[in-house]
């Protein structure tokens, strides 16, 4: 099962970057609330990103990648990167 790293905007213009191998599920639940802390009170959420990983670790070395760069480069990561 492929796991997925996105990028998310939210309401209030801030970036949030997560990994899920149910990205549609994934997105409903910060919608409604019951997604990370972080999105919790910043909702509606956007998706403006995703990747595709082969595996849980992979995508979590990606999202420690995006984590760590500034938000100007966080999008030019997901065109960058190569995906599986």
């Amino acid at each position: 099962m492929p796991w997925f790293l996105y990028l998310l905007e939210c309401a209030d213009g801030s970036y949030y970057t997560g990994i899920t191998n149910q990205l549609e599920g994934r997105i409903l639940a910060h919608n409604q609330g019951l997604g990370a802390r972080y999105t919790r009170g910043r909702g509606p959420v956007r998706l403006l990103e995703v990747k595709t990983y082969p595996d849980r670790s992979e995508a979590s070395k990606a999202e420690c990648a995006v984590k760590r760069l500034p938000r100007a480069q966080k999008r030019g990561f997901f065109s960058n990167q190569p995906s599986f």
